[in-house]
């Protein structure tokens, strides 16, 4: 008796139904990969924009504290600015110069202002500084082009609007402004401006910056005419992510971060 061999396999609707279970398998795996790496883009865009967001918060909340720090009158510690985003001007002593008087009035409006004996080495080229006639109980800004420490001199950048009599003080004042650049809709920016120079980027992405004030009285505003009154500063920073995401309800994911800061140099 002679026996047949098998002729067994995969037909050709066996081989189509296989391939269609790979693909299919093959989609979903590829579908968790892409699901999952954007996941991990957006949470890393998340996390950027929070550390921003609180950096910018920590900076601006800085010079708050710092705000009104050995200035002179007729200069005001803090500017309010209700303009939505909200604008600050804060101004302080930075340290630099140590009781630094002119020593010789000035001959005029563009001399250098003679501070012999006085220690300079620390004010860097271009530093704002402010004089303050104490007789006339008047001052101004002005940048300094040219430290010379042997004699001490300070060289205005420009002429000034008066001659200073000896004896005007001298400070390395920081006058510094945060607001909203939102020239370029798809990212706004926090700017961050000091005296005599040009605005720039202090922090991209940054949408919105709003302030209220804590009044010696308990009242609670967010523009004010009297600056010298104010305890306390809340700070809110609202921030986005660099990148769009389209499965969000809007384009963009956004944060914000609040934080309150006392104004420790007014309420002496």
């Amino acid at each position: 008796m002679v026996r047949k061999k098998s002729q067994s396999g995969l037909t050709v609707v066996e081989l189509l139904v296989g391939l269609i279970a790979g693909s299919v398998v093959m989609y979903a795996a590829m579908s968790l990969y892409i699901s999952q790496h954007k996941q991990i883009i957006v949470q890393e865009q998340i996390a950027d924009m929070q550390s921003n967001i609180r950096a910018a918060t920590e900076v601006i909340a800085r010079a708050v504290r710092n705000a009104g720090y050995n200035i002179l009158g007729g200069l005001s510690a803090i500017e309010t600015h209700n303009s939505n985003p909200d604008t600050i001007v804060i101004t302080y002593d930075s340290g630099k110069l140590v009781n630094v008087r002119l020593e010789q009035a000035m001959p005029q409006t563009s001399s250098d202002l003679n501070c012999q004996d006085h220690d300079l080495s620390a004010l860097p080229e271009n530093a704002s500084v402010y004089i303050y006639d104490t007789l006339a109980n008047v001052g101004e800004f002005f940048l300094a082009s040219r430290t010379m420490t042997a004699p001490s001199r300070i060289r205005p950048a420009n002429p000034l609007s008066r001659i200073y009599p000896a004896g005007s003080i001298i400070i390395s004042m920081n006058r510094v402004r945060f607001f909203i650049d939102r020239s370029i809709s798809e990212h706004a920016n926090l700017m961050l401006q000091s005296f005599g120079s040009n605005p720039e980027v202090f922090a991209e992405n940054i949408i919105d910056l709003n302030f209220r004030y804590f009044m010696a009285d308990g009242s609670i505003v967010t523009q004010t005419s009297t600056p010298e009154n104010i305890r306390m500063v809340e700070i809110d920073v609202v921030g986005r992510t660099d990148l769009s995401d389209d499965d969000f309800i809007t384009d963009y994911r956004a944060r914000n971060f609040t934080l309150r800061v006392k104004v420790r140099n007014l309420d002496l």
